[in-house]
């Protein structure tokens, strides 16, 4: 049976292990393009043994996040930064691939990048997510009310845009961020998409903005380097339905996924702290992600994400659960962390929590790539 040292072989892609880096918002770009120290980060996580490498979110358009520092992949300046990312990361030995990234009404009108772009902050239907914290705004405000989406194909086109420069720039494919709460999660609830034409309603409807996403990036990129990353259990960003509704929904979208051949499908799992509470209540709908959906996924590699051991990493790929799983927290402070598992060395950095996401006034290094590497 395979172990978490395996390779894998992912599709045209051959991964030296089953390892990967997750995307995670870092907050640490030059404004909105990616910059040497961003280079350093993932270089780093490249020479650690990593098997594949997930960028951060990268934003498809310009949009005021409440992450200023947040990198984009819509424009030239940033294909050329990413593309010396990439190249320092495939002379390091990884492979990388982009995550393509909308957060829908998760944006503010007032942020200075909202109000460069010259366009409203969108969402399937004109429900404001609860919660939100856009620190660099008088007052720190949450979110607002967004405006509905009057035609999703413009969108899809964005993506698809996006996909074409994350190409240009010599990543080794892209992943969808479907999950989280952002743009395409608000089309799959029903909580945040109250639509009543072909993208809103039933399942099949809801379901439909990230499928023609899918299409879009595999006409750019061919189904073996496209995954995907789906979040089913919500709570993060204000969405949540009922089980059954959850489930049908997903189950209907993984099989549709499944017939379009993609590369992987990631599922985040339930955790507590991922699920906060809401005017007294928590959002998520907890349930057993690999148990309710692990049997409708053939043809693309299921990797495993949220709140996993190394120990539970190794038990779920050696008993073919998952193909392979996908470490955040792990990988911020153990820059070698692949390494470290192979030779046994303890993981036993914390981390700083105080710098996992960039501040004006802190030198961006600091928790971000002076963690060191073990002897």
């Amino acid at each position: 049976m395979p172990s978490l040292s395996a390779p894998l072989v992912l599709g045209e892609v051959q991964l030296r292990n089953r390892n990967i880096l997750s995307a995670m918002t870092r907050n640490r770009a030059s404004s909105n393009v990616p910059n040497r120290i961003n280079s350093e980060y993932y270089t780093q996580r490249a020479l650690g043994g990593a098997g594949l490498l997930i960028t951060e979110g990268t934003l498809v358009t310009q949009q005021g996040t409440e992450w200023p520092n947040a990198p984009g992949i819509w424009n030239t300046a940033q294909i050329q930064a990413w593309r010396r990312i990439v190249q320092s990361v495939h002379q390091a030995g990884g492979t990388i691939f982009c995550q393509l990234w909308h957060v829908g009404r998760l944006s503010h009108p007032d942020m200075p990048e909202q109000r460069a772009s010259g366009k409203p902050v969108l969402s399937p239907s004109a429900i404001p997510a609860r919660g939100g914290c856009f620190r660099l705004l008088p007052g720190r405000p949450g979110y607002a009310t967004p405006t509905a989406v009057n035609d999703p194909w413009e969108l899809v086109l964005a993506y698809k845009n996006a996909a074409q420069n994350a190409k240009q720039a010599g990543f080794d494919g892209v992943e969808l961020h479907a999950g989280g709460g952002y743009l395409p999660h608000q089309f799959l609830d029903y909580s945040s998409n109250r639509r009543t034409d072909l993208w809103g309603g039933r399942a099949e409807n809801r379901s439909r903005f990230t499928i023609e996403l899918v299409r879009a990036l595999i006409e750019v990129w061919g189904c073996d380097r496209v995954g995907i990353k789906l979040s089913p259990t919500g709570g993060l960003n204000d969405v949540g339905m009922a089980l059954q509704d959850t489930i049908d929904t997903y189950t209907y979208l993984i099989k549709q996924l499944d017939s379009l051949k993609v590369i992987y499908i990631t599922l985040v799992r339930y955790v507590e702290a991922q699920d906060p509470k809401i005017e007294g209540r928590r959002r998520g709908t907890p349930h057993d992600v690999l148990e309710v959906y692990r049997g409708h996924i053939h043809r693309p590699y299921l990797f495993l994400n949220a709140g996993i051991s190394v120990p539970e990493a190794q038990d779920l790929v050696s008993r073919g659960l998952v193909d392979a799983v996908a470490f955040g927290r792990l990988w911020i402070s153990h820059p070698d962390l692949q390494q470290r598992i192979q030779r046994g060395v303890a993981l036993d950095v914390p981390i700083d929590f105080k710098t996992i996401n960039g501040h004006p006034d802190v030198d961006p290094r600091k928790g971000y790539t002076d963690y060191p590497f073990s002897s």
